[in-house]
């Protein structure tokens, strides 16, 4: 029996899931949860093999289920935990992979693909849908145009309209550091300012 815990903000999306697992044999949910910290509580109470995680939950939250992902993975029995969000950008995927989320599947993806997923994270697989691993594969092979984590962190803050000095403040590091990932970020996309940085970025599916 494999115990799963479910973890999305809205309240339609969890019940779906619910009822979806409720059908499947060798499916027990539970756990449900509404935020990234209720998450990561009820993975550690409940003890489930696998947490489905969406990655943002409401503009009220600061935590995202790529925080929650990083925490739950390390917890001293931890769960393995499968991304299942509208999200495609090489931001969400990347950090989400980094974060120790052992598969990525979009919310259109069929029921059977999604059981399919589940149950390969429980046995310790890498589950991804088809257009990830694509969007991966590409990005291994076209290095030259592909921003490092790091990177992708900078251009985020610089398209949410934070200046260098508020960019540094949250990374912790020095402004001449953000200033050198910038100098890296535009020469990698062929740019020479921020804003045709991030529109080039969001082109390229890079980011959000």
């Amino acid at each position: 029996m494999i115990r799963l815990e479910i973890a999305d903000d809205h309240p339609i999306v969890r019940a779906g899931l619910n009822a979806l697992f409720s059908l499947e044999p060798g499916f027990e949910v539970v756990a449900e949860a509404g935020t990234p910290d209720e998450a990561v509580l009820l993975a550690e109470r409940e003890n489930p093999d696998v947490v489905l995680m969406d990655l943002q939950f409401g503009s009220q939250q600061s935590v995202t289920g790529v925080d929650a992902t990083r925490r739950i993975r390390a917890l001293d029995a931890p769960p393995y935990v499968l991304v299942l969000t509208n999200y495609d950008s090489d931001a969400d995927i990347l950090g989400a992979v980094e974060a120790g989320a052992s598969g990525y599947l979009l919310k259109d993806a069929p029921p059977h693909e999604l059981t399919a997923a589940v149950r390969a994270a429980a046995a310790g697989e890498s589950a991804l849908a088809p257009v990830i691993a694509s969007r991966l594969l590409n990005r291994m092979r076209a290095p030259q145009v592909s921003l490092s984590s790091r990177e992708i962190e900078v251009l985020e803050l610089v398209a949410a309209g934070r200046s260098n000095t508020e960019v540094a403040d949250r990374l912790f590091v020095s402004e001449t550091t953000v200033k050198s990932h910038l100098a890296h970020i535009f020469t990698k996309l062929g740019v020479s300012s921020r804003t045709a940085a991030v529109s080039t970025a969001r082109e390229r599916g890079i980011l959000r």
